[in-house]
C-alpha cells in the first residue's frame, strides 16, 4: 500500500498529498515538496500513513505521487519571510493596477513561489474576465513573470479568515479542505428560518455548518410521528406540537391545554399503526405513549394529572410497609421540647409580672382612701334631659346675686340663648334705674313667640300650616288676614314746600 504524507499550502484551499520519500519528517513540521508550479513551502498536517489505491486515485486522480525534497531549515524559513513581505507589497500596486483597468474584479492578495518562478495573483470575480492587458501592466511593475488565478467567494473567505455569527473562527479558515454542496432544504429540514442574512455566511452563500447535523435530522424525523399528529396517552388524546432531534424528545399538547415532552425511545406501535405501515410499505411509526414512561418523568403536573385520574377511575393508593414511615430524629424531638419549655417559662413570667401590679395597685388604693378604692376624678356629664334644669337653677343663682348685690354689686351675666333677643334684658329690670335693691329682676321677653306660634313652628313639620313665600300662612284654620304695613308719616309737606317747623 502506498504510503502518502499530507501538507497544507497557505494559498491551497484542501491538503495535498505527497510521498515521504524517506524524509524524517512529523506532523507539525514545515516541508519544502516540489509542486506542478514548482518549490513550494508547506505545513505538514498529519504524519506518514498507508492508504489504498482507491483512495488514492480518487484524490489525485491520474496525476503522479510527487515527492517532499526535504524538511525546512532555517535559511528556508527566513526565505519564506522576505517572500511574504514581498507579496504584501506587491498587493496595493495589484489593486491599484486593477482599478484602473476597469475590469470587474476583487484583489486578494498575491504568492511568490518559493523557488522564484513565477508571482501568483488571486482574484475575486463573479464571470470571466479578459486580463491580458492587466498582466502586461503587472509584469511591467513588478518585473515577475504573472500568473493570474481566478477564485469563488468562499475561496476568498477562506483565504482572508475571519469569524462566523457564531463567535469561531471560519470553518473554512480553520480546519474545513472541502467545500461540499449546501442546498436550502438542509435548513428546512432542521426547521431553520428561511432567511437569507440568518443563515448565510460571511462568503455570502449558505453556511458550511448547514450540513453538519443534516444527517442526524432527517434520520430523527424518519422514525418520529408527524407534526400535527393525533396520538394516544394515558390522560387522553395529544397533538404533536414541536420536535426536539439533539435530545430526541417530542413537545405534546393535551387535551386541557398543557404541554409536555417525552422521549421517541419509549413510545410503542399501535396495531392500526402496524397495519396501516404494512398496507403503505412504509416504516412504523410509533403512535401511543405508555403510562410507565409518563410516571418516569420528572414533571410534577404529569404527576398530579395521574393521581386525578386513578382518583377519578376509583384505584385506590397502594399499601405501604413500616419502612415508608419517616420518623423524626433524637435531635428535632429535643429542640421541640426546649421550645415547649421556653414558651411555658415566658407565659409564667408574664402572669407573674401582672399579679406583682395588680398588688401594686391595690396597695396605693388601701393608703389613699380606707374603703381600699382609690378616689378618682369625677367627670362632668351633660345631658340633654338636664337642660331645662340647668337654666332655671342659673337664673335663681343670678336674681339671688342681684338682689344680694348693691350699687357696687358685680353686674349679672348672661348667656345668650336663642329668642331671648340677644341676651338683652328689659331697662327696667337693671338695677339702679328707678328701682331699689328689691326690685326683681324681670325676665327677657321672648320676642316672636306668637308669630311661631302662628306659623306651628313648634309643631311636628307634618302638622304646620302651609305658608307664602313671605312665610304667612295660606288659609286653613288658624291662618289670619295678613296685617297691613303702616306707612311712616313725612314732615315733609304733601305740596313739595318746605317741611313745617
Amino acid at each position: 500500500m502506498p504510503r502518502v504524507i499530507p501538507v497544507k499550502f497557505t494559498f491551497a484551499f484542501s491538503d495535498l498529498w505527497f510521498d515521504p520519500a524517506g524524509a524524517q519528517i512529523e506532523a507539525g513540521d514545515h516541508a519544502i515538496c516540489e509542486t506542478e508550479r514548482g518549490l513550494e513551502m508547506g505545513l505538514v498536517t498529519e504524519g506518514v500513513r498507508e492508504v489504498s489505491e482507491t483512495e488514492l486515485r480518487e484524490t489525485i486522480g491520474d496525476a503522479t505521487l510527487k515527492p517532499i525534497v526535504r524538511k525546512a531549515t532555517d535559511e528556508d524559513y527566513d526565505r519564506a519571510e522576505e517572500l511574504a513581505a514581498k507579496g504584501d507589497e506587491a498587493l496595493p500596486v495589484f489593486r491599484r493596477l486593477a482599478k484602473e483597468s476597469g475590469l470587474p474584479i476583487k484583489p486578494v492578495g498575491v504568492e511568490y513561489l518559493f523557488g522564484g518562478e513565477r508571482c501568483v495573483c488571486y482574484f475575486a470575480a463573479e464571470e470571466r474576465v479578459d486580463f491580458r492587458q492587466l498582466v502586461r501592466d503587472l509584469s511591467r511593475a513588478l518585473h515577475e513573470r504573472i500568473d493570474m488565478r481566478q477564485i469563488g467567494v468562499r475561496e476568498e473567505a477562506a483565504l482572508m479568515g475571519g469569524y462566523a455569527g457564531c463567535g469561531q473562527e471560519l470553518c473554512c479558515a480553520r480546519w474545513e479542505t472541502r467545500f461540499e454542496p449546501v442546498s436550502i432544504r438542509m435548513a428546512k429540514e432542521q426547521d431553520l428560518p428561511l432567511n437569507s442574512p440568518k443563515i448565510s455566511g460571511v462568503c455570502g452563500r449558505l453556511m458550511c455548518c448547514l450540513r453538519y447535523e443534516f444527517e442526524a435530522y432527517r434520520d430523527f424525523k424518519g422514525r418520529a410521528p408527524k407534526k400535527n399528529a393525533v396520538i394516544d396517552t394515558p390522560l387522553g388524546k395529544a397533538r404533536i406540537c414541536e420536535y426536539d432531534t439533539p435530545r430526541e424528545m417530542l413537545g405534546l399538547r393535551l387535551e386541557n391545554g398543557k404541554s409536555i415532552k417525552v422521549p421517541l425511545a419509549g413510545m410503542e406501535c399501535s396495531e392500526r399503526a402496524c397495519k396501516k405501515a404494512e398496507e403503505n410499505h412504509c416504516p412504523c411509526r410509533p403512535d401511543t405513549v405508555t403510562r410507565s414512561m409518563l410516571e418516569a418523568l420528572e414533571s410534577s403536573e404529569v404527576q398530579v394529572a395521574l393521581a386525578e385520574l386513578d382518583r377519578a377511575n376509583g384505584v385506590g393508593q397502594q399499601d405501604f410497609d413500616d419502612s415508608d414511615i419517616v420518623f423524626v430524629s433524637e435531635q428535632r424531638r429535643r429542640r421541640r421540647r426546649a421550645q415547649v419549655a421556653e414558651k411555658k417559662e415566658e407565659a409564667a413570667a408574664k402572669e407573674a409580672e401582672r399579679a406583682k401590679r395588680a398588688a401594686r395597685k391595690a396597695a396605693k388604693g388601701e393608703s389613699a382612701g380606707g374603703d381600699g378604692q382609690r378616689p378618682g376624678r369625677r367627670r362632668r356629664r351633660h345631658h340633654a334631659g338636664e337642660g331645662a334644669e340647668m337654666q332655671e337653677c342659673r337664673g335663681a343663682e343670678a336674681r339671688q346675686d342681684t338682689r344680694g348685690g348693691g350699687a357696687g354689686a358685680p353686674k349679672a351675666t348672661r348667656r345668650r340663648r336663642p329668642g331671648d333677643g340677644g341676651g338683652r334684658q328689659d331697662r327696667q329690670s337693671r338695677p339702679g334705674q328707678g328701682q331699689g335693691q328689691g326690685a326683681e329682676v324681670r325676665a327677657p321677653k321672648e320676642r316672636g313667640t306668637k308669630e311661631r306660634r302662628d306659623r306651628g313652628a313648634d309643631r311636628p313639620r307634618a302638622q304646620r300650616p302651609q305658608q307664602d313665600a313671605k312665610g304667612q300662612p295660606q288659609g286653613g284654620q288658624g291662618a289670619e288676614k295678613p296685617r297691613r304695613r303702616r306707612r311712616r308719616r313725612s314732615n315733609r309737606p304733601k305740596g313739595g314746600g318746605p317741611a313745617a317747623e
